[in-house]
C-alpha cells in the first residue's frame, strides 16, 4: 500500500473514532441549550415537563411539545441544573401520585427508576398528585401561559416530571406576607 494510501486510511480511521463522542456530546448540550435559551422567556406560572413516550399530545395553545432522545432521568437532570442556574425562577415539582403503586410485574425496572428518580429529585420539595389532576392544570394553562413539555423516549408509566415554575426572588411567605397586609391595610 501506497504512503498516501495509508495517510488517508488513517485520516479516515482517527475522523470515525472522534466523530461518535462529539455526535454524544452534542446530544446532551442540546437538551440544555434548549432549556437555557427558553428559560429567559419563561416565568411565575409557566411550567416545564419532562414526559414519558405515551403521554399525549395536548392541543392547549401554550403547550409546546418537543420531543429528544435523552433518557427521562437525563432530561430531568438537565432542566433542573438549567433551573438551579436561573435567578428569575425556582421549580415546584409534581409527580403523578399512580407512580408510588406501579409494581415492577407490569412495568419491569420500575422500582429502580423510581430510586433514581428520587434520588434527582433530592433535597426537592414534590408533590404527587393524580395524573388526571395534573394534565387538567397544564391544560389550563396552557391556554394562558407557555407550557414547554419536552418528550422522551421512556416507556413507563406515570414517570413524567412536572415543573411549574414560580418566582425565584419572591418566596410563597412574603407573598403570604403582603396579602395579609393588603387585607388588614397596613404594611
Amino acid at each position: 500500500m501506497s504512503t498516501a494510501c495509508l495517510l488517508i486510511a488513517a485520516a479516515m480511521s482517527l475522523s470515525v473514532t472522534t466523530a461518535k463522542p462529539a455526535v454524544q456530546a452534542r446530544k446532551k448540550s442540546s437538551l440544555d441549550s434548549l432549556v437555557a435559551s427558553r428559560l429567559p422567556a419563561l416565568g411565575h406560572r409557566n411550567w416545564i415537563v419532562i414526559a414519558d413516550s405515551a403521554y399525549p399530545l395536548q392541543t392547549s395553545p401554550g403547550i409546546e411539545t418537543i420531543t429528544v432522545s435523552d433518557t427521562q432521568l437525563d432530561a430531568v437532570k438537565a432542566v433542573l441544573g438549567q433551573l438551579k442556574k436561573a435567578k428569575h425562577v425556582r421549580p415546584s415539582i409534581f409527580l403523578d401520585a399512580e407512580l408510588t403503586y406501579v409494581p415492577d410485574k407490569h412495568s419491569p425496572g420500575i422500582s429502580d427508576f423510581r430510586k433514581k428518580l428520587d434520588g434527582v429529585l433530592k433535597g426537592q420539595p414534590v408533590q404527587r398528585v393524580l395524573h388526571e389532576e395534573i394534565i387538567a392544570k397544564l391544560d389550563e394553562a396552557g391556554k394562558a401561559f407557555k407550557v414547554l413539555l419536552i418528550k422522551t423516549p421512556h416507556i413507563q408509566p406515570y414517570t413524567s416530571v412536572f415543573i411549574q415554575l414560580e418566582c425565584g426572588y419572591w418566596s410563597d411567605t412574603a407573598e403570604q406576607e403582603m396579602r395579609s397586609a393588603m387585607k388588614s391595610g397596613g404594611r
